[in-house]
C-alpha cells in the first residue's frame, strides 16, 4: 500500500484535474441524494390523502403550523418542570433537569426547522403549483434536469479521471524505463526481458486502473454513500445505527478478501510474465522452431502457460465475486432489517425497539419510507464500492512488483567527486582485479594487465575464462569486488560513467541495430553528427557502396527489426561505421568477425587496420586474421593472465595458444 501511495503522490502533479474531480464528484452525490428526496414531496402532497395539503404551499403552511403548536406544548412542558424543580427534593432535581434539557433541545431543533420553513414559505406562495398534478409535474421536470446535470457532471468527471490516471501511466511508464536502462546487466539475465516487459505495459496498465478506480468511484461512491446515510441519519439516527450492526462483520470479511484478491492477482501477473518470456522466446527463435518442426511441442508450453494463466485468473474472479456477493447479501440484510424495524415502528406507532429509545415521536410512513429509500441508495454506491475495492487489490499488487524494479540497488554508481582524465590517456591498467557474478562464479583472480594509448591487444582464452568480463569493467558495466581499472591511474569508478562511456566504442558479435533508417543507426550514440559525417563514417567502414547498390532508399532505408533486411557481414559494418563515427579513444571488439563471411572479414580488417592508428585497440578473438592485426597477445586461463607476447612466441610456448591457432588452422583450411 505505500508503493500505491507513491503512484498517488505521481497523480497529485495534476492538482486542477483533481480539484474537478472532487468538484464534480460532490455534485454528482448531492444530485444522487436531491433525486432521492423528492419521494417525500410525492408521499406527502402528491399523493396525500389529506385535502389540506394538496399543494407545496398548504403543506408547508400546514407544517409551520403543527410546529408551532408542538412548540407551544414545549413551552407549557418545560414551565411545568421548572414548577416541579422548584419544589422538588435535591434527590430528584438532577432528574427533572435532565428531563428540562431534553424539551428544550426538542424545541431547538423543531424551532430550526419552523425558522428554514418560514423562509422558503413565501417563495412557495409566489411559485409553487397549486395543484397535485402541477406539482407532480415540477418534481418531474426538475428530476430531469438534476439527472442531466449529474450525466454532465458523470461524464466530465470521468474525463478528468482518465487524464489523470493515464498521465500517470505515462509517468510512471518513464519513471520504469529509465531506472531499466541502469540495471545493472545481470538484472536482465536473472528478470529477462520479458519480464521488464510484462512489468512495463500489463502490470502499469493495472496500475492505471487502479488510479482510475480510485479517483473515480472510490471518490464518487462514496460521497453518494455519505449524502444517502446522512440524510437517513437526520431522519432517525438511531434507526440507522440500529440497522448497522452488521457493517463491522462485513468489513471483516472484506478485509480478509483484499489480502487474497492480491495475493491471486501478484500471483496471475507472474503467470502473465512467464507468458510473456515464452512468446519472447518463441518469436525470436521462429527459424529454430520451424527448422526443427517444434509447433507441436511450443504450442504446447504455450498452452500449458496460458492454463496456468487461466487458472490463476479464476482465482482472483472466485475471490472477487465472493466479495461482491458477501457485500450485496449484507446490504441485503441490512435493508430488509431497516424494513422490519420501521415498519414495526410506523404501523404500531411506536417510540422504542426492544426497549431502546428510537425517536421522541412516532415516525409517519412519508418518513420512513424516505428512510427506506435513502438506505436503498446509499446500497448501489456500496456494491459499487465492492467491484472498486476488488480492482483496486490488482492494482496495489501491481505496484508492488513495479517499485520492485525502481527500488531495485544497482551496484554501479556515480562518484560524489567525479575527476577527470585527459584525452587521449596514456595507459589503462587492470590491477589485481577479481570479479564474481552475483550468485555465480568467480571469472577473474587478480588480473593484472596494462594496456598502453595507440596499442591493439588481442584477448584469447576459453569459454568462461574471463575475456567478456574483462570488456564489461573496461566499459563500466560493473565494478570488480578487488582491485582496480583505472585510466592514467584515475580508478573508473571515480569517473562520470558518460564520461568514460564518451572514449570507448563496442562493437559486440551479436550486431545490434534497430529499427530505423540506416543513417540513424550509424548516428546512434552522436546524434550531432550531420550526414555528410554518416556517410564518411560508412566509407571508412565499407559500407557506403552495399548501402547505395543493395537497399532500396539508400540511407533512409529502414531496416526493420533486428536489421533483418541485411546480411551478418553488412550489418556488422554498420556496427563499424557507428563505431568510427564515434571517433573513440579506445575501440573495443568482442567477437566481433567471429561470424561473418571472408569478404566481409576482410573488408572489416582493412577499415580497422586504418582506423586504429593513434588508438587503443581491444579485440577478443580466436581468427588467425585477427590476431595478426594485434600488437599484442593476451591469453586469458581460469581467470588470470596466463601468457602475453607476439604470437610466434605465444605460439613457441603456450599449450592453448598452439592448440587454439591448430583448430583455428584447421577450420580455414
Amino acid at each position: 500500500m505505500n508503493n500505491f501511495g507513491r503512484v498517488l503522490r505521481i497523480s497529485l502533479r495534476h492538482k486542477w484535474s483533481l480539484a474537478g474531480i472532487l468538484a464534480t464528484s460532490a455534485l454528482i452525490a448531492v444530485l444522487w441524494g436531491a433525486n432521492i428526496g423528492t419521494l417525500l414531496p410525492l408521499i406527502r402532497v402528491v399523493f396525500s390523502d389529506d385535502p389540506a395539503c394538496d399543494s407545496m404551499p398548504e403543506y408547508a403552511a400546514k407544517e409551520i403550523a403543527l410546529a408551532n403548536e408542538m412548540i407551544a406544548g414545549f413551552d407549557a412542558e418545560i414551565a411545568s418542570l421548572n414548577q416541579k424543580l422548584a419544589t422538588a427534593d435535591p434527590a430528584v432535581r438532577p432528574t427533572i433537569e435532565k428531563l428540562i434539557g431534553k424539551e428544550v433541545q426538542k424545541k431547538k431543533d423543531k424551532s430550526g426547522s419552523v425558522y428554514y420553513m418560514q423562509l422558503v414559505q413565501p417563495y412557495l406562495d409566489k411559485y409553487a403549483p397549486t395543484t397535485p398534478f402541477s406539482t407532480l409535474r415540477i418534481i418531474v421536470f426538475l428530476l430531469v434536469v438534476s439527472t442531466v446535470i449529474k450525466l454532465i457532471a458523470l461524464m466530465g468527471n470521468m474525463l478528468m479521471v482518465q487524464y489523470v490516471s493515464q498521465r500517470t501511466a505515462v509517468d510512471l511508464r518513464a519513471i520504469f524505463y529509465r531506472k531499466a536502462l541502469h540495471l545493472d546487466l545481470d538484472s536482465f539475465g536473472e528478470n529477462g526481458s520479458a519480464d521488464l516487459t510484462a512489468r512495463l505495459t500489463n502490470d502499469i496498465a493495472l496500475v492505471s486502473a487502479g488510479v482510475t478506480v480510485l479517483l473515480g468511484k472510490m471518490v464518487r461512491e462514496p460521497l453518494k454513500l455519505v449524502v444517502c446515510i446522512g440524510s437517513a441519519a437526520y431522519l432517525c439516527p438511531r434507526l440507522l445505527l440500529f440497522v448497522m450492526v452488521l457493517t463491522p462483520i462485513l468489513a471483516l470479511v472484506m478485509q480478509h478478501l483484499s489480502r487474497a484478491i492480491r495475493r491471486a492477482s501478484r500471483r496471475a501477473m507472474e503467470e502473465m510474465s512467464q507468458l510473456y518470456g515464452m512468446l519472447n522466446d518463441s518469436f525470436a527463435g521462429i527459424r529454430v522452431i520451424k527448422a526443427f518442426n517444434t509447433q507441436a511441442f511450443e504450442r504446447a508450453r504455450f498452452s500449458q502457460g496460458i492454463n496456468a494463466y487461466f487458472r490463476k485468473s479464476m482465482k482472483m474472479a472466485f475471490y472477487n465475486t465472493l466479495a461482491r456477493s458477501s457485500s450485496e447479501l449484507m446490504g441485503m440484510i441490512t435493508v430488509g432489517l431497516a424494513i422490519l424495524a420501521g415498519g414495526y415502528l410506523v404501523l404500531n406507532q411506536k417510540t422504542h425497539l426492544l426497549g431502546l429509545r428510537i425517536t421522541y415521536e412516532p415516525l409517519d410512513p412519508g418518513q420512513i419510507c424516505l428512510f427506506f429509500a435513502f438506505l436503498i441508495g446509499a446500497s448501489d454506491p456500496a456494491r459499487k464500492l465492492t467491484d472498486v475495492w476488488s480492482r483496486l487489490q490488482g492494482g496495489i499488487a501491481a505496484t508492488t512488483r513495479i517499485y520492485e524494479i525502481i527500488d531495485a540497488p544497482v551496484r554501479v554508481h556515480e562518484p560524489s567527486s567525479p575527476q577527470a582524465v585527459n584525452r587521449p590517456h596514456h595507459r589503462i591498467e587492470f590491477s589485481d582485479v577479481s570479479y564474481q557474478y552475483p550468485a555465480g562464479p568467480t571469472v577473474l583472480r587478480g588480473v593484472d594487465l596494462t594496456i598502453r594509448h595507440g596499442e591493439t591487444i588481442a584477448v584469447v582464452g576459453p569459454n568462461g575464462s574471463g575475456k567478456s568480463t574483462l570488456v564489461s569493467l573496461l566499459c563500466r558495466f560493473d565494478d570488480p569486488q578487488g582491485g582496480t581499472v583505472s585510466l592514467d591511474g584515475v580508478p573508473l569508478s571515480d569517473m562520470r560513467t558518460r564520461d568514460l562511456r564518451k572514449r570507448l566504442a563496442l562493437v559486440t558479435q551479436r550486431t545490434i541495430l534497430f529499427d530505423d533508417t540506416i543513417e540513424n543507426n550509424i548516428r546512434y550514440g552522436t546524434p550531432g553528427a550531420d550526414s555528410h559525417a554518416v556517410v564518411r563514417a560508412a566509407k571508412m567502414a565499407f559500407a557506403d557502396d552495399f548501402i547505395h547498390r543493395k537497399t532500396p532508399n539508400g540511407y533512409q532505408t529502414v531496416l526493420g527489426a533486428s536489421g533483418m533486411r541485411l546480411s551478418g557481414g553488412q550489418m556488422q559494418r554498420i556496427a563499424l561505421a557507428r563505431a568510427f563515427l564515434r571517433n573513440p579513444d579506445i575501440l573495443i571488439l568482442d567477437e566481433a568477425t567471429s561470424q561473418i563471411d571472408l569478404e566481409s572479414e576482410q573488408l572489416i580488417h582493412e577499415a580497422l587496420a586504418k582506423f586504429l592508428v593513434d588508438r587503443t585497440g581491444v579485440m577478443i578473438t580466436h581468427r588467425p586474421t585477427s590476431l595478426a592485426m594485434a600488437d599484442r597477445i593476451v591469453v586469458i586461463e581460469s581467470g588470470k593472465v596466463a601468457d602475453s607476447g607476439l604470437h610466434e612466441d605465444l605460439f613457441a610456448r603456450n599449450r592453448f595458444y598452439q592448440s587454439l591457432c591448430g583448430v583455428e588452422q584447421r577450420k580455414s583450411a
